[in-house]
């Protein structure tokens, strides 16, 4: 998923500081940019037995809904990729979720991870299915804000029961292997785990059960709880530098004096961006503990390379030395006296840290002035398909997810993990910008179906401890624990992250996955067989079709 409001490709898992002033953060922060090349590799190779297929679907499943007028009759093509190896004739049908992405970026775990972890346990058949407005999944020619009308949550829930409801599988044609007929177990991680969870609540008469992995349940506004997985879980002191740090900055940045602002961002080779953007640029290096992963091909070890960096007190940038007396100066300005020598250091190496992702970044700018090249303001975006759908996201959250990190909603009570000059207004600038949208999101629309209470029958709820996502979740902390049964699964991943059970490997590795990972992993196993057990007994009761409707 990935975060609104900062200038940083963090999403994508690049460096910190990188060009994306026209991209959202938010769910977009499942994977490394090497994932997209190797999935598509994946996807073309000709020996795979996972092939990519089309299901017709309704645009609009909603006609007496004025919001989506003008209607429209047509259908459009819905891709999704099948994989038959392990199914068994009478086995239920696994459907990964891809949610905010194009479905080529889930292949992996139809190969090598979850799905054929369930698959091969049930004799099930395993798919990914794409949303609607991503990859090539497209209902409209072109994303111009008239053609985004169909883009919402409510429509690609009803494409996915459309999906199980009429399709059929090529290759097992004389087979009818839709719902309710057929048990339909649904997972989906971050993004996607919300809406396995939603499809289940929505659609129960379709979907027999669903795996919520990482799902945000709840949809949050301006979010700034998501820096504070970082303030418990960051390795070392990288936690309480990065504190004493940002007050640092803060203390210049708010001061009565402009010209303090200007000193600080000048130190960082910032001085041309406005307040706001300059504090956007600096929060990408510790927005990457959410793409730290057990799995070798996708761990984000910049995440580890930041904390190290500005937790050294060895000047590690020669180019930062001539600044020490100026840095001596901000650090005793905020009343750091006693720590001056160490948060000196470790003040050098951030700058030298920052300058030196933001002299990366440049490089995606084409020659563009500093502003234009790290600040939203200056976002421009394409409404072409070919496009990496972040456009597509972004729209979601400014309609009904939110999800827009700042610093300055953190409470006074203690010191921001990012500058409090990271503004909501700033964070949102994207949806004004692109979209014309002034109001906020809408996200009473997805919370009262549950929000950080959701739970229903047969779905499970699965998060990672250290995942800044879980605070959108019914694991966030403070809230009341549950009990975890066989009917709704509770599990939380102890030092995990972000869906970190979805994940498989190609060959066996000796330690790999850890032991936690295994054990979420033979858990959701032998709960999906129990529900399985109850599909097949409800039709021995004479049910038949119907097994899947309501309840035991």
């Amino acid at each position: 998923m990935a975060i609104k409001g900062l200038a940083t490709y963090a999403a994508a898992a690049l460096l910190p500081g990188q060009a994306a002033a026209l991209h959202p953060w938010g769910p977009w922060l499942d994977f490394p940019s090497s994932e997209v090349a190797r999935d598509g590799v994946l996807a073309a190779r000709k020996d795979s037995p996972i092939k990519a297929y089309n299901l017709s679907v309704p645009v609009d499943h909603f006609h007496n809904e004025s919001r989506y007028e003008p209607h429209s009759d047509d259908f459009f093509n819905l891709r999704y990729w099948l994989d038959t190896t392990h199914y068994r004739e009478g086995g239920p049908v696994i459907v990964l979720h891809s949610g905010e992405f194009t479905g080529e970026g889930r292949l992996p775990y139809l190969e090598h991870g979850i799905v054929p972890i369930l698959a091969k346990a049930t004799g099930g058949l395993g798919l990914v299915l794409e949303h609607r407005y991503y990859g090539t999944s497209y209902p409209v020619p072109n994303t111009t804000v008239e053609n985004l009308r169909f883009l919402t949550t409510e429509q690609a829930l009803a494409d996915t029961a459309y999906f199980a409801r009429h399709v059929q599988y090529p290759g097992l044609e004389h087979l009818n292997l839709t719902a309710p007929g057929t048990p339909y177990i649904i997972y989906g991680g971050s993004y996607a785990g919300a809406f396995a969870a939603l499809t289940r609540k929505v659609y129960p008469d379709v979907y027999w059960g669903a795996i919520s992995s990482s799902g945000v349940t709840a949809a949050v506004d301006e979010f700034w709880q998501y820096f504070e997985a970082a303030r418990h879980f960051a390795p070392g002191d990288c936690s309480p530098t990065l504190q004493n740090l940002t007050h640092i900055v803060d203390n210049m940045l708010f001061d009565d004096d402009p010209a303090k602002a200007d000193e600080i961002k000048d130190l960082f080779g910032l001085k041309e961006l406005y307040h706001d953007e300059f504090a956007s640029v600096l929060a990408g290096g510790i927005s990457g503990l959410q793409n730290t992963n057990w799995d070798p091909d996708e761990d984000y070890a910049e995440y580890g390379t930041y904390c190290a960096t500005i937790t050294s007190e060895a000047l590690l940038f020669a180019s930062t030395a001539h600044l020490r007396p100026a840095v001596q100066r901000i650090v005793s300005y905020a009343g750091y006296d006693a720590e001056r020598e160490a948060l000196t250091a470790r003040m050098l190496n951030y700058i030298g840290y920052v300058k030196n992702s933001v002299q990366q970044g440049k490089g995606h700018c084409k020659g563009k002035p500093l502003r234009e090249c790290f600040s939203e303001r200056f976002a421009e975006d394409s409404t072409d398909l070919g496009a990496d759908g972040r456009r597509s996201w972004l729209w979601q959250t400014c309609n009904q997810w939110g999800y827009f990190a700042t610093g300055e909603g953190v409470p006074s009570d203690r010191l921001p993990m990012v500058s409090r000059a990271l503004t909501y207004d700033y964070a949102t600038t994207g949806c004004r910008n692109l979209f014309n949208i002034t109001a906020r999101p809408d996200v009473d629309s997805i919370n009262k179906l549950g929000g950080f209470n959701f739970s229903y029958p047969r779905l499970a709820l699965i998060d990672g401890a250290q995942d800044p996502w879980r605070a959108a979740t019914p694991h966030a902390v403070g809230l009341p624990d549950r009990e975890s049964t066989t009917t709704e699964p509770f599990m939380l991943i102890d030092w995990g992250v972000h869906h970190w059970d979805e994940n498989g490997l190609k060959a066996d590795v000796e330690g790999l996955p850890p032991k936690q990972v295994v054990e979420a992993q033979q858990k959701e196993v032998g709960f999906v067989k129990a529900w399985l057990n109850e599909f097949a007994n409800k039709r021995k009761r004479g049910l038949g079709d119907e097994a899947a409707k309501g309840e035991l």
